[in-house]
């Protein structure tokens, strides 16, 4: 039963992407981020931790259940 639980995480924008490279960017859209302080609730799987980590410097990330 627990393994229907998926885990999700909370990513609130808390960086500007004006001058930054156009890949990031267009991460930050595919977050569903594209202005400051939005917050996004996204599953926890490899590609978004990816996403994330291409634009760590831009956004706070939260562990939620």
């Amino acid at each position: 039963m627990a393994s229907n639980l998926k885990k999700s995480i909370r990513v609130t924008q808390i960086g500007s992407p004006i001058g930054r490279q156009k890949d990031q960017r267009k991460t930050l859209i595919g977050l569903g981020l594209n202005k400051m302080h939005r917050v996004s609730e996204l599953e926890d799987t490899p590609a978004v931790r990816g996403m994330i980590d291409k634009v760590s410097h831009l956004v706070r990330v939260e562990e939620s259940i």
